[in-house]
C-alpha cells in the first residue's frame, strides 16, 4: 500500500524572496532585528527571562529575513503553557515590539512601493504579540504533525 505523501509548507522561496528580503533589510528589517536583540539581552538578565530572551533572538532572525518563510501554529504543544508564555511575553516586551512593527508598517505604507512591506510588518506585529506556540519554517519544508499555517511571508 503506498504511503501518504508528507505535507509541506505552502509557498515557494526563490529569487523574488531574496530580492524582497534584501529590500526588507534595507527598509525596516535591520531596525526591527536590533529591537528584538535589545529586548532579548534585557530579558536574559534574569534566569526567569532567559526563555523569553531566546524567543526574542529567534524572532530577531525572522524579522531580519522573513520572506520565503511560513509561521505555523503548533497544536501539538501544550496550549496552557503557550498561553502563560504569551501573557508574560506581552507584558515584558511583546506590546512594545508589536507597536514598533505597527509604526514601521504605517511608515512603509506611505509610499506605493512600501505597501507590500508595510503589510508584512503588520503580520509581524501579530506574531510579536503572541509568539509562543508557533514555529517558523521555510516554504516547501515538511510540516510538523498537527501544524496549521498562521501567516505566510
Amino acid at each position: 500500500m503506498p504511503s501518504q505523501p508528507t505535507p509541506v509548507a505552502p509557498g515557494r522561496s526563490g529569487p523574488l524572496s531574496v530580492i524582497g528580503n534584501i529590500l526588507w533589510v534595507l527598509l525596516a528589517g535591520i531596525w526591527m532585528a536590533v529591537l528584538y536583540v535589545v529586548a532579548g539581552i534585557i530579558q536574559c538578565i534574569t534566569i526567569i527571562g532567559i526563555p523569553f530572551g531566546i524567543q526574542s533572538f529567534k524572532l530577531a532572525g525572522f524579522a531580519l529575513w522573513p520572506f520565503g518563510r511560513i509561521v505555523l501554529e503548533r497544536t501539538d504543544r501544550d496550549a496552557a503553557l503557550s498561553c502563560v508564555g504569551n501573557v508574560v511575553w506581552l507584558l515584558l516586551s511583546g506590546l512594545w515590539l508589536a507597536l514598533g512593527h505597527l509604526l514601521t508598517g504605517l511608515l512603509l505604507c506611505v509610499t506605493i512601493i512600501g505597501i507590500p512591506f508595510g503589510i508584512q510588518s503588520f503580520k509581524l506585529a501579530g506574531l510579536a504579540l503572541v509568539p509562543f506556540g508557533k514555529t517558523v519554517v521555510r516554504a516547501g519544508a515538511p510540516l510538523p504533525p498537527e501544524a496549521t499555517v498562521y501567516a505566510r511571508f
